[in-house]
């Protein structure tokens, strides 16, 4: 397997925890796909079943590093984007089939529109006509979501554009992008990563970019973590890190009564929910590692290219939530953050 012009090679990084036969199906459909030149390196995070292991024995050319222990999403997918040897890097969740033309369409973005991060359109394992995802979006306070999460696909989101980030569940770029953001921060273990790395790659002039053409299947529900407490915990953490390391000072001050009321209204959101605790431990969390945020914040600041205002304005007021999700009150919550949010962007 080598690069050419023509058809240059993809190293595709699958991080395995505990994923069963979905690691598995997984690869099967890579397999299947039209494009040929790719490698497959699988990083498991010391996984308990025996999935890595047999999906070795059953696919021998895929290249599997055994981590001696969980590293997480971000820096588990660094170690597999150091060792992989292709132009271009796919980070792909081990709980996905892929369409056989997937590949091809994604460098077809690339062509287009040249250096970026890029996202396939995301449909239901088990309901293709129902969408995972057609690119992430950004809330001015930093949260992320899904967008059009839970619509029916009757081909009404078929424009290749740019977003606000491409989602970590499948994410294509070349490997030079990510030498160039220094890959994926460790600090935030999982959650939130897509949305950092996008955020940052926007601050060099770096563009996302969603891809209808490229279709990747996800179930509705992931199997790492789901809605758990401790991704509620890495959630909060994560948006506030990002908030403050993203966001030039003068931005926050800005901010910063917007900011205060956001955090009571996310905490009386957490509160209502059972999960009160997580937020004070995602604060605390903060409070604890203010000297790790004043170091990332002055080295992504020395290489910003484009201005806050310039990137705000492609940014969000509220936060649209998957239909179904089962969480109280968010009418309300979503009604301070569109009040909230328009009166920032006046102040900035």
């Amino acid at each position: 397997m080598e690069s050419n012009d023509e058809n240059p090679l993809i190293s595709i990084i699958i991080l395995n925890y505990n994923a069963g036969k979905l690691l598995e199906e997984c690869v099967d459909s890579i397999y299947h796909s039209n494009y040929k030149n790719y490698e497959i390196i699988i990083v498991d995070n010391n996984s308990t079943d025996s999935s890595h292991i047999e999906c070795k024995e059953k696919f021998p050319l895929i290249d599997l590093i055994e981590n001696k222990k969980n590293y997480g999403y971000c820096e588990g997918n660094n170690i597999g984007i150091r060792k992989s040897k292709g132009k271009f890097v796919i980070i792909l969740n081990p709980d996905t089939i892929v369409d056989p033309n997937w590949m091809n369409e994604l460098l077809l973005g690339h062509q287009k529109f040249g250096d970026g991060i890029y996202q396939p359109k995301f449909l239901t394992i088990d309901n293709e006509s129902i969408i995972q995802s057609t690119g992430n979006m950004i809330q001015l306070f930093g949260f992320g979501y899904s967008r059009n999460k839970g619509d029916k696909d009757e081909q009404q989101f078929n424009n290749m554009e740019t977003v606000n980030y491409a989602s970590g569940t499948c994410l294509f770029t070349s490997k030079k992008i990510f030498e160039k953001l220094e890959f994926f921060d460790s600090f935030l273990f999982a959650y939130h990563d897509d949305l950092d790395l996008c955020w940052r790659a926007s601050m060099q002039g770096i563009q996302s970019y969603y891809v209808p053409t490229s279709i990747v299947f996800h179930p509705s529900e992931g199997f790492s973590f789901k809605w758990s407490n401790f991704k509620f915990f890495l959630l909060e953490r994560n948006r506030l890190y990002c908030l403050f390391t993203h966001y030039s000072r003068s931005t926050i001050l800005k901010l910063f009564p917007s900011l205060i009321l956001v955090d009571f209204a996310v905490s009386f959101f957490y509160l209502k929910n059972g999960l009160f605790y997580e937020k004070i431990k995602a604060s605390f969390s903060i409070i604890k590692n203010l000297g790790t945020i004043q170091s990332r914040y002055n080295k992504i600041q020395k290489t910003r290219t484009v201005n806050d205002k310039e990137i705000i304005f492609n940014f969000k007021n509220e936060v649209i939530l998957p239909k179904g999700t089962n969480i109280k009150n968010k009418i309300p919550f979503n009604s301070i953050l569109r009040v909230l949010s328009k009166l920032s962007r006046m102040a900035i």
